[in-house]
């Protein structure tokens, strides 16, 4: 599959063609975003410069409604490592929407059976029951539903800056105030401690403990890698506590940092974990909550004490079992470890260079972030990039932090460009920042 350039298909033009008319479009999609779906995007679009509609994209590239090309290093928040519209998800999806999308909910399906069983096989220690719902959010829901349920206990305790969604429950245990202070009041029984405090988490982690959720390298929060001896000293006070381990893989799992989940880079197993975002190949969504037997066996006194309309539907299940495999069979862990290297490499030389700038590059894998020195210069570089075709976003929880999520398909030659692109946003940043401090 070709990276370095992509073909706008022809069903993505208008019938009539013409420049006029796709101005026409994209004026008109914009102002139907602003008046049905969110009016502060569409504002944001356009003080961003995004007039245009995206149309589709392959590979590491996506392109819009006039033919432009961006290389695409956002990825939907990290849902793109294979790539997108990778061919083997793709034709699996198809294959199987020929002959059920949905079904019934009343007769055993082998689709969702067939992708636990594979889960069971690549998770560690002695995972193996799993959940299947529609997003990373839905999949943290449940994982605090089961802990409770399994210590009877009510008490959670996350980090500051965690991430871990939006629905009531998840953002519950969302490490930022700004996120969940228009929804007050939440669940109760929450506590947050800072990310990678051992300290701080041997007070909070006590007696009336159900779970401790935390995500091996926090996403949101600005690519925060732990001190090494946090997670294994998380499963010491949990399992002193008779406390349960939940483990967000949601952005970490299947591949991103360079282990098929990112708590193997400490060795440590979790009693409950997490997945969404890769697990759909970039094609279809899903979320999912994995679990050991004994502690699994609480649901067992009724099979409808958590469900799902959608969740773990044919389609889906048939996706995520297809980009399982294809990780597995193309190596993409193992790339996205070596690709993850050099690209990291490359952007600490840029911080050296700039260091007025960029306070720092760190990441795991083909998670990587670059932290600004000072607030309002990652909104420039953002705007320097995607003048220059790259996509890329600041964190949710730390505007500072730029992240890039590549694909672990992307070629040498295209993290060359973005490599030379980032090198050219950050010498524009530096002179408008210049300018400014005159």
């Amino acid at each position: 599959m070709r990276e370095e350039s992509a073909t706008l298909p022809v069903q993505a033009m208008p019938a009539d063609g013409g420049v006029d008319n796709l101005d026409r479009i994209v004026e008109a999609s914009i102002d139907d975003y602003g008046k049905y779906i969110n009016d502060s995007m569409a504002r944001l679009y356009r003080f961003l410069g995004l007039n245009t509609v995206e149309a589709g994209g392959k590979g590491a590239i996506a392109w819009d409604i006039y033919g432009e090309e961006y290389i695409d290093c956002h990825g939907c928040n990290g849902v793109f490592f294979h790539g997108r519209q990778h061919p083997r998800v793709v034709n699996a999806v198809k294959a199987q929407l020929e002959k059920m999308a949905i079904s019934s909910r009343i007769l055993p399906v082998r689709e969702p059976a067939e992708l636990g069983k594979l889960i069971a096989s690549i998770s560690p220690g002695n995972l193996q029951y799993t959940f299947f719902g529609n997003s990373g959010a839905e999949a943290v829901e449940g994982a605090i539903k089961l802990a409770k349920l399994y210590t009877g206990r009510a008490k959670v305790v996350a980090t500051n800056n965690g991430f871990h969604g939006k629905t009531m429950g998840a953002l519950s245990a969302t490490g930022r105030d700004l996120y969940k202070d228009p929804f007050k009041p939440l669940m109760g029984d929450f506590t947050h401690i800072p990310f990678g405090d051992s300290e701080a988490a041997s007070e909070a982690i006590d007696g009336n403990t159900a779970a401790v959720i935390v995500e091996p390298v926090q996403g949101e929060g600005g690519v925060n890698i732990p001190p090494d001896d946090f997670l294994p000293r998380l499963r010491e006070l949990c399992d002193a506590q008779g406390a349960l381990l939940i483990f967000d893989e949601v952005q970490t799992g299947l591949g991103r940092t360079g282990r098929m989940f990112g708590s193997e880079h400490w060795g440590v197993v979790p009693d409950i974990m997490t997945m969404a975002k890769i697990l759909g190949g970039g094609v279809m969504p899903i979320g999912a909550f994995h679990a050991k037997p004994e502690i699994w066996r609480v649901l067992d006194q009724n099979p409808y004490l958590h469900s799902s309309t959608f969740g773990g539907n044919p389609l889906a299940t048939v996706a995520a079992r297809a980009a399982i495999e294809t990780i597995i069979d193309e190596g993409l862990v193992q790339l996205a470890q070596e690709k993850g290297e050099y690209l990291l490499s490359q952007l600490r030389e840029i911080q050296g260079e700039h260091p007025e700038i960029i306070k720092e590059a760190r990441g795991l894998g083909l998670m990587t972030g670059l932290e600004m020195r000072e607030d309002g210069l990652g909104g420039m570089m953002i705007k320097a990039l995607i003048d220059r075709k790259v996509l890329a976003v600041h964190s949710l929880n730390n505007e500072k932090v730029i992240r890039i999520l590549p694909p672990a398909t992307i070629s040498y030659e295209l993290m060359d460009r973005v490599i030379g692109i980032v090198r050219e946003a950050v010498s524009e940043t530096a002179g408008l920042k210049a300018s400014y401090d005159i």
